[in-house]
Parts: structure tokens; C-alpha cells; sequence
């Protein structure tokens, strides 16, 4: 059977976790791995007397201490010490005798003291050689633990102990290891964990459960319904949560053909969907963007008397609003409020602010300033991206009265502009050609330390230049240099044309060398603006124009630039 992590809950009592990793030991391969036959250890002559010294101080206990007989030992006693001790047992000491021995050494008394792995295993190996092992297991295991904790190689000694304690015939101790599994939260084998309930503890419908989440959260969609149709083999009926744990699975590997397949068993089986069973698929399909199939669901779930969840409206919210049906979104969020569903505070702010969003860009401001209103009302603060939703959605419209009112609003509700908020501002200044408010929008942003981009900066520039204001222009543009930003070709262009619409030539022809020092390459626009401008300073006759007109476009580098200047002034002779 396949390996899996689990926890269960079979008669009131939780199973514990089973490990994908580690491997079972048997009784043989515990003594194996630890090389525990007297035969493999390897003592050298001073072991011997040390361990002789320490046998002899047994013997005469208790009528001497043993912390008395072996005071000038304890120091230099190590682990490996006790294994020789229990292996070679030179005194042939009597098995209890030994374990009395292994228990006190590592008591509080002896605080300096911890036994190892290998002493431990060498000890179970004694216990079981001489038919000690019976009701030991609890005693072992809590030593175990608390000497190693939960390592991965102490998990494996434990899973060896519980099928050792199994092959001997001792089944309460394997089950007693098994439920201190349990309390301490340990992975054991599957192998391990069906011996054990073979042994007395049933599988339970919770059981199969849990291993199939397992596998659907681990995407082992195949493993999962092995487990699923296990259930029936084992005389159980699948539950609701049977069923919505596989549709889960499958819905996160986007297999929605299998998922749906499963919804419909489980209505011929007489197992009603939930709200659940629709919520998983309903969300699992909007973020696939199937919102067709999405909104057929959540209608399916509506008339078959189920109210979805305040997260499953705002889900079809978002969905339709990420495929930009804002009318059905709004429709939905209006069916959501009559049911007085409170919406989904977590996830519900950017519903909003989709449907906002979606309602600007549609022109409707008037229905995005309700729905900002309701979400005030709803005690949800509108935050940065809302309020430049708006804002942008204003200066787009051409209101940029109300935009600077939701700018003001911003600030009273202690949120700052952020760079995205003053691009929005400046760009619908430079759209109402007010390139005077869109430079002082510039020196606010400056002045609180945010950086313009070089499209900002560009914006502007062009701005002034429209008006005529290359000194402006030209500034802005010596700002971004002096700020160790190189303008783009763009950005060069803009000022270019300013200079030549005033028929500024000499500027221009200097900005033009600048451009090509800086190396910055001027592209057929370049060259074209300034062709136009020579053009227009020299008063070229028709024939010309025609001519320069014919040129445009194909001017692409600075040679054929200046070869057909030079033509023009000859011509203008």
C-alpha cells in the first residue's frame, strides 16, 4: 500500500501522523542496522575492565550504593560503555539486574549522563533476547523520546520497535507504542500504522478522509481516488466530505471534467451538493476565467435552495469584474446585499474596487462615487488604489474639480499620494493643457521625495512646448540631466520640435549634436522634425516641400540628414 501522512480519528481516538518517507524495520533489520549481536562489538582490553569494574559494582548493590562504587567512573562513562556492558555481560549479570542498571544511569541523578540511539535499541534487543520486552513499551518509547526528541532516525527505531513488539507477539505493547505515536505526534509508516489497526484499531470513514486530503493537497489526484474507491471496499459509504475532498483535488489540478463528473455521482448516489461542493467549483472556474460556466453554477446553486457564502458572492464578483462584466458584477453585488449577506471583508475591498474601477473606465463616475459611499457606510475605509481609481477615472472624464476633491479626501483620511496618484493628477493637467499646475504637481512630488518618471517629465515638457515655452522645456529637460537621468529620444524629440516650431534652428541643431554626443540615437522622427524646420526658415518653394515630403521617413541617419539640409540651402539661393 502506498505511504502517506495522516492522523485519524477512529472511537474518539486521534491516529497519528504516517510518514511518506520512512521505512518500517523489522525485528531483524533493528538489530541489523544498530549491530547489535554481541559478535559486532568491537571492545578493546580497557573496555573490558571498565565494563568489569562496572558489572562488579552491581553485584554488590544495594548494599553499596552504586553511585559509591562507581564515583571515579560516572565521569568517563559513556553510552557506548553501557552497549559493551549489555552485549558482553562479562559478570553474567541477571537481565533485570542490567535493566535496573540502564535505568538508573540515565535518571536525574546522574544528570551528566544521556543514552544514545544505540543504547537503546542495544537495551530493547536485551529485553526481547531474554522475554523481557512485555509492558515495556512505554517506559522505551518516552526514554527514546526524551533522550532524541523526533528525529527522522529515532521515527524509524520507533516504527522498528512497534513491528518488533508485533513479531514477538506482544500486540498491547505495539498498540501502547502506537498511541504514544500519537500523543506525541510522530510519522510512522503506513506499513506500520495497517498492522496495527489489523491489530484492533478499524479504519474509520475519517480515516480514508484524511488520507485523501492528503493526497489532493500533495496533487496526488490518482492516489486519492484509490483511497475513495477503498471506501466502498470497506463496507463504507462516501460522505459529503468524501466527495468535496476528491472535487477539491481536482479543481486545483484544473481538471474540471473529473470534477464535475464527481458532482454528478454523487447526486446519483443520494448525496445532495453543498455549499461547499459549489464554492470549490464556482471558484476554481473564475479564476480560470470561465465565467460563463461559473455563473450557470452559482444560479444552479440558488435554485436548488442553497444561499452561497458571503466569500462565494464575492468571488463571482471578482470574476466577472476581472473579465470586465461589470453590469453582471453589479447585478450580483445588488442580489447580495437584498439577501442582507455581509460581504466578504478580506477579499470584498478589492471587489470593490474592480467594480469602481470598471464603472470609471466605462465613464459612469456617478454609480462608482455610490458604490464608494456604500463602502464608507459598510465601515470599509476606501485606501490608496480606490481613491486614484477614482481620481484617474475623473481626469479622464475631464472633471478635474472632483479629481482634486478625492485628492483632498485622500489626505483628510491620512493617505499620501503615492507616484502612481500624481502621474494620474499630472497627466489629466497636461490632457486640460494646464502644464503651469502639472510643473507644480511635479515640485510637490519632489519635495516629499517621490521620484517623476521620465514619462512624467516628457509630459510636461511637451506640454510647454505646445504653448510655445521652449525656455520651460528646455529647463525640465537640463533637470533630468542634472538628476543623471538620460532622456529618451522621446524627450528629445518633444524639445526638437518646440525649438523648430519657433523656428529656433541654431537650439535645435546644438540639441540634435548633444543628443548624438550623449548617445542618444536620433530616429527617423528626429530628422523629419528638424527637415521640417529647416524647411519652414528657409520658405522652401512647392517643389520642395513635395520633395521633403517624399524624404520623410527615409532620413534615418545623420549623413543623409545633413546632405539633404545642404540641399535645401543651395536650392534656397
Amino acid at each position: 500500500m502506498e505511504k502517506v501522512a495522516v492522523d485519524a480519528v477512529n472511537g474518539g481516538e486521534r491516529l497519528p501522523e504516517i510518514n511518506d518517507t520512512a521505512d518500517p524495520l523489522n525485528l531483524r533489520e533493528l538489530k541489523a542496522r544498530f549491530k547489535l549481536s554481541p559478535s559486532s562489538t568491537d571492545s578493546q582490553p580497557e573496555d573490558i575492565s571498565f565494563i568489569t569494574s562496572i558489572s562488579q559494582a552491581i553485584q554488590k548493590y544495594p548494599s553499596k550504593s552504586l553511585h559509591a562504587s562507581l564515583k571515579h567512573i560516572l565521569p568517563t562513562l559513556k553510552p557506548q560503555h553501557v552497549c559493551s556492558l549489555i552485549n558482553l555481560n562479562p559478570q553474567s549479570l541477571s537481565p533485570q539486574s542490567l535493566y535496573f542498571f540502564f535505568t538508573w544511569i540515565s535518571s536525574p541523578v546522574n544528570s551528566t549522563f544521556r543514552h544514545t540511539l544505540h543504547s537503546y535499541c542495544t537495551m530493547i534487543h536485551f529485553l526481547f533476547t531474554h522475554g523481557m520486552g512485555k509492558k515495556s513499551a512505554h517506559e522505551i518509547f518516552d526514554a527514546i523520546l526524551e533522550t532524541r526528541g523526533k528525529q527522522r532516525s529515532d521515527i524509524s527505531a520507533v516504527s522498528g520497535l512497534m513491528m518488533a513488539y508485533l513479531e514477538a507477539g506482544f500486540v498491547l505493547d505495539a498498540i501502547q507504542c502506537f498511541k504514544c505515536s500519537r500523543k506525541h505526534k510522530l510519522r510512522v509508516p503506513f506499513d506500520s500504522c495497517r498492522r496495527i489497526l489489523e491489530c484492533g484499531y478499524a479504519p474509520s470513514l475519517y480515516f480514508f478522509n484524511i488520507l485523501m486530503h492528503k493526497f489532493s493537497k500533495t496533487g496526488e489526484i490518482q492516489l486519492a481516488k484509490l483511497v475513495f474507491d477503498a471506501i466502498g471496499k470497506s463496507g463504507l459509504r462516501p460522505s459529503i466530505v468524501s466527495f468535496n475532498t476528491l472535487i477539491n483535488g481536482y479543481v486545483k489540478l484544473r481538471d474540471f471534467d473529473e470534477a464535475f463528473k464527481r458532482k454528478n455521482s454523487m447526486e446519483t448516489t443520494g448525496v445532495q451538493p453543498d455549499v461547499y461542493t459549489y464554492s470549490v467549483l464556482i471558484n476554481g472556474l473564475c479564476k480560470e476565467g470561465m465565467m460563463d460556466d461559473a455563473n450557470k453554477l452559482f444560479n444552479e446553486m440558488i435554485t436548488n435552495g442553497l444561499t452561497p457564502s458571503n466569500v462565494t458572492f464575492t468571488t463571482v464578483i471578482d470574476g466577472h469584474c476581472k473579465v470586465g462584466r461589470i453590469d453582471i458584477a453589479m447585478g450580483i453585488y445588488t442580489q447580495m446585499l437584498s439577501q442582507s449577506i455581509v460581504p466578504d471583508l478580506i477579499t470584498f475591498p478589492y471587489s470593490l474596487q474592480c467594480m469602481i474601477n470598471g464603472l470609471c473606465k466605462k465613464g459612469d463616475l456617478k454609480e462608482a462615487q455610490v458604490l464608494v459611499q456604500e463602502m464608507i457606510a459598510r465601515g470599509l475605509k476606501p485606501d490608496r488604489i480606490t481613491f486614484t481609481t477614482l481620481i484617474d477615472g475623473c481626469c479622464r472624464d475631464g472633471d478635474l474639480q472632483s479629481a482634486f476633491d478625492f485628492r483632498q479626501q485622500m489626505i483628510k483620511a491620512g493617505i499620501s499620494l503615492d507616484n502612481v496618484a500624481y502621474t494620474v493628477l499630472i497627466s489629466g493637467l497636461c490632457r486640460e493643457g494646464r502644464s503651469s499646475n502639472a510643473e507644480k504637481m511635479l515640485r510637490e512630488m519632489l519635495v516629499i521625495n517621490l521620484k517623476p518618471t521620465d514619462e512624467v517629465y516628457t509630459m510636461i515638457t511637451n506640454e510647454f512646448c505646445k504653448l510655445g515655452d521652449v525656455k520651460t522645456a528646455s529647463k525640465l529637460l537640463r533637470e533630468m540631466q542634472n538628476d543623471g537621468r538620460v532622456p529618451s529620444t522621446v524627450t528629445y524629440n518633444v524639445v526638437l520640435s518646440g525649438y523648430c516650431k519657433k523656428g529656433q534652428m541654431r537650439n535645435a541643431d546644438m540639441l540634435l549634436n548633444a543628443m548624438l554626443n550623449l548617445g542618444v540615437v536620433p530616429d527617423d522622427i528626429s530628422y523629419s522634425i528638424m527637415l521640417q524646420g529647416h524647411c519652414k526658415r528657409l520658405g522652401c518653394e512647392p517643389q520642395q516641400g513635395s520633395a521633403l515630403r517624399s524624404a520623410k521617413g527615409l532620413v534615418l541617419d545623420y549623413g543623409s540628414y545633413i546632405s539633404l539640409v545642404n540641399t535645401l540651402f543651395k536650392d534656397s539661393r
